[in-house]
């Protein structure tokens, strides 16, 4: 019917003024065009697939392009052939529907058009939501492109899932979202699994799309995988509408901040102009609505709980913070009150935990392991009155802010002092988990050690790859001066912490340990809180790391006073150098293991984003990340949250 036309045509007639209005393109864009310039690997069929009409963005070719708007309505006037052919077609459709596929060129997922303009323009006039195509892929060579990266991790994922619903815009996304639906990315999913993420999927994006509408800087998938990290699958089969819009709200935030990444906050100083840019009226209406007071004493103390995955006399980690703990319970005269819960290394156990905080009624949790940061997650959405941090980095969320230190400062410090003690020019270095600001520790060391010693070689490990025997490797090899754990268990006599020199008898000399103090970290947030900079009522949708290094006091480097004077005070000058901001670890050129260059002599500064995320080891290093595979069981659990190893 040609009053249909009509109607379509004044909805393209809009879309093309507001185009022409926004000083874009009215019509929908050529894949011809956005391919001239790009390195492309080739074409390769896909077969028949069903594929979402909203990813239906242009056309191959120039041809009936201007026919068109830019979300494919029709523009011709009623009188042209163009438009009797429309409305034949949308005749057709309604008594017999689009029996044959159109044919369409995928490309970064999304679809080109090549036959088939009026079926998709019909399609959507109707309000369908897919269409059968005969998809052939266009794809992009490999490169260091975020956009590309993340296109190649889609690869992966439709090989296992044919799936072209939805997609992500963050690194590693594909492969959280498969271990969310109990997959991988390596095997074949079932047919059930199949039907049902997209069944589960389309009831999200409809009652998503009426609560929020559709949003240009979040993705449906990212706002999906959001909603699984805290609600199963199952639950958008059997839950009500009502429930599942209830819970889009209280996750908006989230999905916010997880389409806006981490800022790293790497002062105290910049953290307190943070908080009181964040403490408006709304949040301190929040607060009074809390009841929370501003003013704590012995009487009325703020409550911190801390929550450790193990105990202190087993864990490092754990004695570490614990000492922190106690520091902050003695800092303020009675007015904060804190307690611990150890052993919590299952979520249920930090469900527990939390609940039992909940009770009691603590202000502040600290939970401190990044494996804990999903059932964190969960928790800070449910206790909306409580401030929950963890101990990690990169992480984004709105609701946890999350807390770490700038360990690359000290290891660069510590392989300065190494390569003076390695004679030999090999020095060992032994790293832990494979996850963020790793690497960057790694090549911090490394540099630190070339400072000193441009013909050092830093034979890396990992002890927690399965079956390792790091003592005999670094022996084999002639390693004599190794950097291992960063701390003594205290339980254990062991010497074998921070950067230590073995003799031919074994014997254990240490030169040089990091220092974490957790004390000086905590007492900066529990401050924060006793001023009422911070509560949970600013939690926003931005997420917020601090990031803190040397110059706040939480990390630092002690010597053995056995080392030589000079090589003391040149660690000296270094470390007042990193303090003042005026020497970086990663200044200056950096060339990779595969010989091209990570940074050029004169690049800009480095920034916190870059060296959290650094994934590519530097020449000096003999070693490389381990597969995930190949870790352990806590450490697969440990990189499954925040690894750079997937």
């Amino acid at each position: 019917m040609l009053d249909d036309y009509i109607e379509a045509r004044k909805a393209g007639m809009r879309q093309y003024r507001r185009a022409v209005l926004a000083g874009v393109s009215p019509y929908p864009p050529v894949l011809d065009e956005i391919l001239q310039g790009v390195d492309v690997r080739g074409e390769y069929p896909v077969g028949l697939a069903e594929i979402p009409l909203d990813k239906v963005v242009g056309t191959r070719s120039v041809g009936r392009t201007n026919a068109f708007s830019s979300g494919f309505m029709p523009i011709l006037k009623e009188g042209s052939e163009f438009a009797s052919k429309w409305s034949s077609l949308y005749d057709s459709q309604l008594e017999e529907g689009i029996r044959d596929p159109i044919k369409v060129y995928e490309f970064m997922n999304l679809f080109y058009v090549q036959e088939g303009n009026k079926r998709v323009s019909v399609s959507r006039y109707v309000g369908a939501k897919s269409i059968m195509a005969d998809v052939t892929r266009v794809v992009p060579k490999k490169s260091d492109d975020k956009d590309v990266r993340i296109y190649y991790e889609f690869l992966d994922f439709y090989k296992v899932a044919p799936i072209y619903d939805f997609s992500f815009s963050t690194e590693g996304a594909y492969k959280a979202f498969a271990e969310e639906v109990g997959q991988n990315l390596t095997d074949p999913w079932p047919s059930n699994v199949i039907e049902n993420v997209k069944a589960s999927f389309a009831n999200f994006a409809r009652i998503y799309h009426s609560r929020a509408g559709r949003r240009e800087d979040v993705t449906d998938g990212d706002a999906f995988l959001v909603y699984l990290h805290i609600y199963p699958l199952e639950s958008l089969f059997h839950d009500s509408d009502a429930l599942i819009r209830e819970r889009i709200d209280k996750l908006w935030n989230e999905i916010q901040a997880e389409r806006g990444g981490a800022e790293l906050i790497d002062t105290p100083e910049k953290a307190d102009k943070a908080e009181k840019a964040d403490n408006n009226g709304i949040a301190q209406a929040m607060r009074d609505f809390l009841g929370r007071s501003s003013s704590y004493t012995k009487e009325n103390p703020l409550r911190a709980a801390f929550i450790y995955a193990k105990d202190a006399k087993s864990s490092a980690w754990t004695y570490g913070h614990e000492l922190g703990r106690s520091a902050v319970q003695n800092e303020f005269g009675g007015a904060v009150d804190t307690i611990y819960f150890d052993h919590c290394d299952s979520d249920e156990a930090v469900r527990h935990a939390v609940d039992a905080c909940a009770a009691d009624g603590d202000a502040i949790v600290f939970t401190t392991s990044p494996v804990m940061m999903a059932e964190t997650l969960r928790c800070a959405i449910h206790y909306r009155n409580i401030q929950f941090m963890n101990c990690s980095v990169n992480m984004s969320s709105g609701a946890v802010r999350a807390y770490y230190g700038r360990m690359h400062e000290a290891k660069f410090l510590m392989g300065a002092v190494a390569a003076i003690a390695a004679g030999n020019h090999k020095i060992g270095y032994l790293a832990d988990y494979p996850i963020f600001g790793s690497v960057a520790s790694i090549n911090a060391f490394a540099e630190g050690a070339l400072l000193v010693d441009p013909r050092a070689k830093i034979h890396l490990k990992w002890s927690t790859v399965k079956g390792t025997d790091w003592r005999k490797e670094f022996q084999d090899e002639g390693v004599y001066v190794i950097s291992g754990p960063d701390m003594i268990k205290p339980e254990d006599p062991s010497r074998e912490y921070g950067v230590f020199q073995c003799d031919m008898e074994e014997n254990v000399r240490n030169l040089a340990a990091p220092v974490w103090n957790w004390g000086q970290y905590y007492r900066r947030i529990i401050q924060s809180c006793l001023d009422g900079r911070q509560s949970a009522a600013d939690a926003g949708n931005k997420a917020i790391n601090y990031w803190w290094g040397m110059e706040a006091g939480v990390i630092d480097v002690i010597l053995s006073e056995k080392l030589p004077y000079p090589t003391r005070r040149l660690v000296q000058i270094l470390r007042e150098d990193i303090c003042r901001g005026t020497l970086s670890p990663f200044d200056g050129a950096m060339r990779g293991q595969d010989g091209e260059m990570i940074r050029k002599e004169n690049d800009p500064k480095v920034t916190g984003e870059e060296i959290v995320t650094m994934n590519r080891l530097v020449d000096a290093v003999e070693g490389s990340l381990p597969r995930v595979e190949d870790l352990n069981d806590e450490a697969q659990k440990t990189a499954a949250v925040s690894g750079l190893v997937r």
